[in-house]
C-alpha cells in the first residue's frame, strides 16, 4: 500500500483523567457486547513499558489499534510523542481521532499507510495481532524491511484468537521470538532481530491470481477479505450481474473488497461507470490493483469511505453488496444494517440494491423495511441473493 501521512495534531496532551473504559467505538457500531478496549491492549502496554520509557519521539509505531487504546495509552501513560499509527479500518482511524479529542491527546500521533513513512527508523512497535495470517505476514515483512535493526515488537491478542502458526509467520521475518506470560486470557509475543533475507518479502504484496473461469485477475494485500480468491457469496452475485438494473449508467460496489464485482460489472457493461468503496485500507489498495490489472481504470474509481458517508443522497442507480456478518471477532448484524441504511439513503427512487447474505441471517425483512420492496433472486442452504427497490 502506498505511503501516505495525514495532518499533525496540535492540542496539548495530559494524562490526567485517562481511563481506558471511557474510550468509544464511534463511528463503528456500539452495543452492550462490543467494547473499545480489552485486556490485550493493557497487557501490550504493560509489557512494552520499559521500551516505551526510553524511546525517543517518532520511534514508536502502533499497528492494528482498533479504537485508540494502544496509541492513547502510550501517549497518556508513558508520555510518548510523535507516535506513528496504521489502522486498516477507516472507522478505527475516526474513533482514534474522536477519542484523542476527548482526552486532549490529538498532538500525540500521526496516521500513515503501511509502508516506509510509517516504519522507517521504528524502534518500538505495538501490534494488535490480526486474525489473518496473510495480513500478519505483510505487516511483519514491512517491519523487517523498514524498521531499525534493534526494533522491539510487542505483538499481542486474546489467546483464543492466537495460533502457533502466527509464531511461524513471525519467525520467517525475525530471528528472535519470546512468549510473555499470559494474563486475563491475553498474551504478548516479543519479537526482535529483523532478518535481512526476509526484508525483501514486503515487495511480494499485493499477490495476484488469474481466474480464467471468470476472465479476471485478482490482486490482494494481506488484510483483504478472501485474498486473491473469489468467495462463494461474490460468485452468487456474479451469476446475476446481467439482471441488475439494465438501464443503469452508474453503479456502486459497496464494501468492494478486492474489487471483483466492480471489475466484472465494468467488463460486462461497457457503458457503466462504477465506484468501488470500502473502509479497509488494504481493500482499497487491492481494488485499485485489481482494476489496473484488468484494464478498466477509465470506468472504475475507488474510494475509502465508512459505508457511503461521502456520497450524496439519491445519487446512485445500482448498488451491489456482499456485507460482512461480523465486527472484528464478534458475529453481529450491526454492520450489515448500517450498510443497508446508507444504501437506502444513496439510492435514487427506483434504484436497486442487490445483496447476497448468509441464508440463516434472514435479512429480507430488514431490507424491505430500510430500502424498499425486496424479492428473492436466488437461494441455497448457505446464501440468499435479493434485490431491493428504493421506494
Amino acid at each position: 500500500m502506498s505511503d501516505q501521512g495525514t495532518q499533525a495534531r496540535t492540542t496539548v496532551a495530559t494524562p490526567q483523567g485517562f481511563d481506558f473504559d471511557k474510550l468509544r467505538r464511534r463511528p463503528d457500531v456500539e452495543a452492550d457486547n462490543l467494547f473499545a478496549v480489552d485486556a490485550s491492549d493493557r497487557l501490550i502496554l504493560d509489557e512494552a513499558a520499559g521500551a516505551l520509557a526510553v524511546a525517543g519521539p517518532g520511534e514508536v509505531v502502533v499497528l492494528g489499534d482498533r479504537y485508540g487504546a494502544l496509541t492513547l495509552g502510550a501517549a497518556a501513560l508513558h508520555d510518548v510523542r510523535a507516535i506513528r499509527v496504521y489502522q486498516d479500518a477507516l472507522s478505527g482511524e475516526q474513533a482514534l481521532d474522536s477519542n484523542a479529542v476527548a482526552f486532549k491527546l490529538t498532538n500525540a500521533y500521526r496516521s500513515h499507510d503501511l509502508g516506509s513513512e510509517l516504519l522507517t527508523g521504528a524502534r518500538v512497535v505495538l501490534l494488535q495481532l490480526p486474525r489473518g495470517l496473510d495480513e500478519l505476514d505483510e505487516i511483519a515483512a514491512a517491519i523487517a524491511r523498514y524498521a531499525a535493526p534493534d526494533v522491539l515488537i510487542f505483538a499481542g491478542g486474546r489467546i483464543k484468537h492466537m495460533t502457533v502458526t502466527m509464531n511461524e509467520v513471525l519467525r520467517r521475518h525475525f530471528g528472535a521470538l519470546n512468549i510473555a506470560p499470559a494474563r486475563q486470557k491475553s498474551r504478548v509475543l516479543i519479537v526482535s532481530t529483523p532478518l535481512a533475507a526476509a526484508a525483501s518479502a514486503a515487495q511480494a504484496w499485493p499477490r495476484s491470481e488469474v481466474h480464467e473461469d471468470l476472465g479476471l485477475t485478482v490482486l490482494a494485500h494481506g488484510a483483504a477479505f478472501a485474498g486473491t480468491g473469489v468467495d462463494i457469496g461474490t460468485r452468487a452475485l456474479l451469476d446475476v450481474l446481467d439482471r441488475m438494473k439494465p438501464d443503469a449508467e452508474t453503479a456502486i460496489d459497496l464494501g468492494c473488497g478486492t474489487g471483483v464485482l466492480a471489475v466484472a460489472l465494468a467488463q460486462q457493461r461497457p457503458r457503466l461507470r462504477v465506484l468501488a468503496t470500502d473502509q479497509s485500507s488494504a481493500a482499497v489498495a487491492s481494488a485499485r490493483a485489481t482494476i489496473d490489472a484488468n484494464a478498466v481504470a477509465e470506468r472504475v474509481t475507488v474510494a475509502r469511505d465508512d459505508a457511503l458517508t461521502g456520497r450524496p443522497d439519491a445519487s446512485a442507480e445500482l448498488i451491489v453488496l456482499n456485507p460482512p456478518f461480523h465486527i472484528g471477532s464478534s458475529v453481529h448484524a450491526g454492520i450489515a444494517l448500517k450498510l443497508f441504511e446508507d444504501a437506502a439513503r444513496v439510492l435514487q427512487p427506483g434504484g436497486e440494491l442487490w445483496t447476497v447474505w448468509n441464508t440463516h441471517l434472514g435479512y429480507r425483512p430488514e431490507l424491505s423495511r430500510l430500502v424498499g420492496p425486496t424479492r428473492q433472486v436466488g437461494r441455497n442452504t448457505k446464501f440468499t441473493v435479493t434485490v431491493s427497490t428504493r421506494r
